[in-house]
């Protein structure tokens, strides 16, 4: 069902992502009646989600670390085609902290949790106490880290095996 354009969620969202990701954004945001830009690097510009996209811009050069990851150039890109909110997508951006904040430093609605929220999802370990507390159901595990092999023994003794070990951070 289209919303009418008098009733729309934004004036116009940048999506700040690429591929499947970003077409499956455009495609909601055109079933909204929300206009929709889309960031590309010179790689990209021949890509499905700049060619559906109301507007594109491009961001920067291949490399994603001066394009897709370019926080400084993205939240330009949405200043410059005035957009009201910026789509992360998943992953990379989406999961960085810094970028919601900017978005917010610059009146920019940020489409995802708030930076406090980022920055506390990022260590599993701290993730999990907060989770406990809300009441949400977490797999069994130690909420410590473990900084050596006897301390794996002994936070897998109660667990039993096989167990996995993950990183707290990434």
């Amino acid at each position: 069902m289209a919303v009418p354009t008098n009733q729309r969620p934004f004036r116009k969202l940048l999506v700040a992502n690429r591929g499947e990701i970003a077409v499956r954004i455009i495609r909601a945001c055109r079933e909204l009646r929300v206009p929709t830009v889309a960031v590309y690097s010179e790689a990209d510009a021949d890509a499905l989600h700049v060619r559906m996209a109301d507007e594109a811009i491009c961001i920067g050069p291949p490399p994603n670390k001066d394009s897709y990851l370019n926080i400084p150039n993205i939240v330009t890109a949405a200043l410059v085609t005035e957009c009201s909110a910026v789509h992360p997508g998943v992953g990379n951006l989406s999961e960085m902290a810094s970028f919601a904040e900017n978005c917010e430093i610059c009146k920019l609605t940020f489409i995802g949790p708030r930076a406090e929220t980022i920055e506390a999802m990022q260590d599993k370990a701290e993730a999990k106490r907060i989770m406990r507390r809300a009441g949400v159901p977490v797999i069994p595990g130690t909420d410590s880290r473990v900084w050596n092999e006897q301390d794996a023994v002994e936070a897998a003794r109660p667990l039993g095996y096989p167990l996995m070990i993950k990183a707290t951070a990434g």
